[in-house]
């Protein structure tokens, strides 16, 4: 799909004529109701700002249906997000809700508990379930409500969607969860792989400056002002009261509670982060899942699309882009451009507002937009372009929008690629082979790009040519390839003689073996670009990656020390990708056993999680011969599709 179906035209031509007849009947102005504390089951108020349709300045009387967005950004700072291609300064919420009301609806925007205007103590994600279905429960009793409820909102408002929700909330006819609403944090999130994503520590750091207990304490203030959040990464491991989030108690006990649980158990299947033990009492609404390949929820979407879909009425909806974190009205990600298609402005819709409207009109009004009959998936294949530097100073990978009847797609194909000890990745079996490497946790391998967000001024997230620069943190020899490095193992195809598109979930199957009682093992899926005048050594542009800490090998509830020496076969899963392989490039697996700042080190020692002690050199082994045939199965989808 390049851009609308006829019928998506004709859809969107007919709600401009209502739109036209509304305008004739002159649209709703915006009423505002700021800071009504809305009490939750605790007696814990939280702020909560009301926008409802009105004439004359006077709120109009009648019953509406409700949009809700639940932040713990402030319920009246803007959010990034709200921005179209063609206009790149985000709207205000003011702004967002004026376009929601002006139509019939009423928007409610409301401060998570512990957050700005809200009372009570903030836990990040935990309280979201109860409170969101006590905001919808107040919600449907209120006069102005039609006793529909719409859900909307991107990242952390996207969690509160799920955990609402999970909690079967009232009312709740229809919802637009936007990179996020966890269906298990422990595997994407907060956790991956037994691993711990340090962007809970960015994103606790910048946030901490709105918590109330720290704004209210200028002590507090001027000693997280003071820490210097880039030298904290670099004199890792840290400990409770000795890290950058000590200055802020609440956000550091939060953290460390996140940090040390590595154990699967009823920590992790709590309301709000796991939605995958909650699908049967889901609210039963139609539901859009939209993520992006350089975000950190693809799995969430895809895993909650597929989970959801099981399970209820729906319809249940995937959108899948080529961006990062919520950048929707972007052409490119890092220092990759995906050409003029790549945006969601102008092939999904017109803008991000508008496929909202199409959507809530659609379940919430029951007017027919189009929306009702469109394609369950639709996502991005990312491919195809010149690979050469635009005028942006990015490479131009390309790709295209494209849509399908259902996730996975049904005729993929898992194909296996052998490791071979040479450095060979191919479908042939390895006759015999291992290679080692030294893993030194002080000199972990740097995280060039990826599916981060919030990770700021620390790391960054997107496509990047392969290599250490001074764009990314830990880099010891700038322009050196990461595949150069001693700690990176690199395996790769010969050059492609056809065309080769691989979209979906990417799994790698190893067997390992280390000297010590733990360590992790990575991998990276790279699409390496030929050279060209632009980029004479090539472009090594990364596509997905994954993580296992070899403790949680066997069982995410019972992890196992393995025997210096044992060989154990592991499972390393990465998230969802979606990349045509031009004739001419190559497909690149590379292994080793960190990806810093992205995630936590392992010390090599067996240590508790997210704890300071002594760290350890470690030899890693990955073998590959017939008896144990290391491999990456990619879901290769037949040459029709490309």
């Amino acid at each position: 799909m390049t851009g609308w179906t006829r019928r998506g035209f004709a859809a969107l031509a007919g709600s401009i004529v209502a739109a036209g007849r509304a305008k004739a009947e002159a649209p709703y102005e915006v009423s505002l109701a700021s800071d009504v504390m809305v009490t939750m089951r605790d007696g814990v108020r939280l702020a909560t700002d009301i926008y409802r349709p009105a004439r004359d300045g006077r709120p109009v009387e009648g019953r509406f249906p409700v949009i809700l967005e639940r932040t713990p950004y402030g319920k009246t700072v803007d959010s990034r997000s709200e921005r179209t291609a063609t206009d790149p300064k985000p709207k205000s919420r003011a702004e967002v809700a004026a376009y929601f009301v002006s139509r019939g609806y009423v928007v409610i925007y409301q401060d998570c508990r512990g957050r700005y205007g809200s009372q009570g103590a903030f836990v990040k994600y935990l309280s979201d379930g109860l409170d969101g279905y006590d905001c919808c429960a107040w919600i449907v009793a209120q006069p102005w409500c039609d006793g529909k409820i719409g859900t909307m909102g991107l990242s952390y408002a996207a969690h509160t969607q799920g955990a609402l929700g999970c909690a079967g909330a009232p009312g709740v006819a229809a919802m637009f969860l936007d990179s996020g609403g966890f269906s298990n944090a422990y595997q994407g999130g907060i956790r991956q792989g037994g691993a711990f994503e340090l962007k809970q520590v960015t994103w606790a750091y910048r946030s901490a400056f709105e918590s109330p207990a720290v704004a209210n304490d200028p002590k507090a203030v001027a000693a997280l002002k003071a820490i210097d959040i880039k030298a904290w990464f670099a004199r890792m491991p840290w400990a409770r009261g000795r890290s950058p989030l000590t200055p802020a108690p609440e956000y550091e006990t939060y953290v460390f509670d996140q940090w040390e649980h590595g154990v699967f158990d009823g920590f992790w299947k709590q309301l709000g982060i796991y939605a995958q033990g909650f699908y049967p009492q889901f609210c039963d609404a139609p539901m859009v899942h939209m993520s992006s390949w350089y975000d950190p929820y693809p799995r969430t979407a895809t895993d909650n699309y597929v989970g959801l879909k099981a399970l209820k009425r729906g319809p249940v909806r995937l959108i899948l882009g080529p961006w990062t974190h919520g950048d929707r009205s972007l052409t490119y990600a890092g220092d990759v451009d995906f050409g003029p298609q790549a945006t969601l402005d102008g092939h999904l819709a017109p803008d991000h507002l508008t496929l909202r409207l199409r959507w809530f009109d659609t379940w919430l009004k029951g007017v027919r937009t189009g929306a009702e009959t469109e394609p369950a998936v639709r996502l991005f294949v990312m491919g195809g372009g010149s690979g050469r530097k635009i005028a942006s100073g990015r490479m131009d990978h390309g790709g295209r929008w494209r849509t399908e009847a259902d996730w996975p797609i049904p005729d993929a194909r898992p194909t296996a690629y052998h490791l071979h000890a040479d450095g060979r990745l191919s479908t042939e079996v390895p006759a015999k082979g291992a290679r080692s490497f030294l893993f030194d946790p002080d000199r972990p391998v740097p995280s060039c790009g990826g599916s981060i967000t919030s990770g700021e001024p620390v790391m960054r997230g997107g496509a990047f040519d392969q290599r250490e620069g001074p764009a990314f943190f830990g880099t010891t020899e700038p322009g050196r390839a990461l595949k150069d490095r001693p700690d990176v193992l690199s395996f790769e195809t010969e050059p492609l003689a056809a065309d080769l598109e691989v979209t979906g979930p990417i799994v790698a199957r190893l067997w390992v073996a280390t000297d010590g009682p733990d360590t992790d093992v990575t991998v990276k899926l790279v699409d390496v670009h030929p050279p060209n005048p632009d980029y004479p050594q090539g472009y090594a542009m990364n596509l997905t990656d994954g993580i296992l800490r070899l403790r949680y090998r066997k069982s995410w509830e019972r992890p196992e020390m393995i025997a210096p020496g044992e060989v154990a076969e592991i499972l390393v899963e990465c998230f969802p990708t979606s990349n045509l392989f031009k004739m001419g490039h190559r497909i690149r697996l590379d292994v080793s056993s960190s990806n810093f700042p992205h995630f936590d080190v392992n010390p090599n020692t067996g240590a508790p999680e997210g704890s300071a002690g002594p760290r350890r050199i470690a030899r890693n082994t990955v073998f590959m011969d017939r008896a144990r045939p290391s491999q990456v199965v990619l879901p290769v989808i037949p040459a029709r599709k490309a």
